[in-house]
């Protein structure tokens, strides 16, 4: 993409309304604009940093086995008052009446409506297990919304359902969640903390929250240090061997970690070596839970077993905040001059500094290398623009490509252009071909 053809409108001037990091630098980087209250316009650049996260998402998912699909944003009260959460969920529901007089709401979750489905569709143990997914806008009508997308009305959000025979196999599908949420935050460059909490009111007996430690975090949570030197890397996982995600489970909860809601100060003092001892804030952006029967038993969603008796299928739900972990990675990974991305998210590998814009032989080796690197499917952000150097550097610091090559006159005189890593600023003089093959390198493995 040639940045004189793209539509990036940044800002030289922090908006007032701006209080932390993410949404500050969301707002200047044009990648958003606020439409009202809690609600945004994903611009280009923010758009594709969404879709960059959604895909992974949507990788790591099927790579587990589970199925995606879509459901509305609208949903019929009805099925909420069958729950018995319609008049539970409070004041954070929209709801609406349409020109029929039905009673309608804007999702925030879709429990009820998923086991709509599935009651109406599933009646044998043999189309067991099942979990189904969509990523979906969703809406909570937050008293207070504040600090950009992390704490928004309207948000992007995967979530997911199990269904399964007996809790043996509920609980494999929520391990099985667990693994597949850790590759998906380690693919993203974050290091998201499964921590023992609450289960508001989803419900249900067993529930992780996943946190990224921040200082603008909204929760407070309690952990023993040595959570932070797992990572589950490159090991082959089999999603269908109970033992092998039961183990995975064990191995990431063992350490203590809880939010507020579940912390126990006795129980910490007791299992943390005082040397290991941490709190901080963190951000959520992803809880699952394990609820049981708990809709299958009010709305009737059963199958028939091997012995032909009906029992109630368990159930859990899983979700991942989308458009909040766009929020969560910049407040992990950002410096005074902007935004670092993680290679995997950002909206473009590398950008392209042409120090004198008209000059005829760094134009051309600007236009060669934007044709190979466009080739080697390294999406590159050209700037072309006529602007001075040191604005054209801070636009690419701000919008935080992992990679820039800078290319002028002088450099190309003796075949070379600069290769620089915005996270560690180090700056490489390489022939313009071998800047290329070394890009090549770096995202083969992403």
């Amino acid at each position: 993409m040639r940045l004189s053809r793209y539509f990036l409108p940044v800002l030289k001037e922090t908006p007032s309304e701006a209080q932390i990091v993410s949404h500050r630098l969301m707002l200047r980087s044009g990648m958003i604009r606020q439409a009202s209250a809690g609600i945004y316009s994903w611009l280009p650049l923010g758009f594709k940093v969404l879709k960059k996260i959604e895909a992974i998402v949507h990788e790591e998912q099927q790579r587990a086995g589970h199925i995606p699909m879509l459901m509305p944003t609208l949903q019929s009260a009805d099925l909420w008052r069958e729950s018995g959460r319609y008049e539970d969920y409070g004041d954070e529901m929209l709801r609406i009446t349409d020109r029929h007089g039905h009673d309608m709401l804007y999702g925030p979750t879709n429990e009820e409506l998923i086991t709509d489905i599935f009651r109406n569709t599933v009646q044998s143990y043999k189309d067991l297990p099942l979990t189904l997914y969509h990523i979906q806008w969703k809406f909570r009508d937050e008293r207070r919304p504040r600090f950009g997308v992390m704490r928004g009305r309207e948000f992007y959000m995967k979530d997911g359902y199990n269904f399964d025979i007996d809790r043996d196999s509920a609980i494999h599908a929520y391990n099985r969640h667990m693994v597949s949420y850790l590759r998906t935050y380690e693919r993203m460059g974050l290091k998201a903390i499964p921590m023992r909490a609450d289960s508001g009111p989803i419900g249900g007996d067993d529930t992780h929250e996943f946190l990224v430690l921040a200082d603008t975090g909204e929760s407070e949570v309690f952990y023993d240090s040595a959570i932070l030197d797992l990572q589950l890397g490159q090991r082959a996982v089999d999603f269908d061997d109970r033992e092998q995600c039961a183990a995975i489970r064990q191995e990431w909860t063992s350490p203590y970690a809880r939010t507020d809601e579940t912390h126990d100060a006795a129980l910490f003092e007791a299992e943390v070596p005082a040397e290991r001892r941490r709190s901080s804030r963190a951000i959520e952006v992803g809880q699952i839970f394990y609820f049981g029967t708990k809709y299958s038993d009010k709305m009737g969603a059963s199958v028939v077993t091997p012995e032909g008796t009906r029992v109630p299928v368990h159930m859990g739900s899983h979700g991942i905040g989308v458009s909040r972990l766009v929020g969560a990675i910049i407040e992990a990974s950002h410096d005074e001059r902007g935004i670092i991305w993680p290679e995997a998210v950002a909206p473009f590998k590398v950008g392209i500094v042409n120090l004198k814009q008209g000059d005829g032989a760094a134009d051309a080796a600007c236009e060669t290398l934007y044709a190979q690197l466009q080739a080697a499917g390294l999406e590159p952000l050209y700037d072309d623009r006529s602007e001075r150097a040191g604005a054209k550097f801070a636009t690419m610091d701000l919008i935080g490509l992992p990679w820039r090559i800078t290319v002028g006159p002088r450099g190309l005189k003796n075949g070379v252009v600069e290769l620089t890593s915005r996270k560690s600023g180090a700056t490489q003089e390489l022939r313009p071909e071998d800047a290329v093959a070394r890009l090549r390198d770096i995202y083969a493995g992403v």
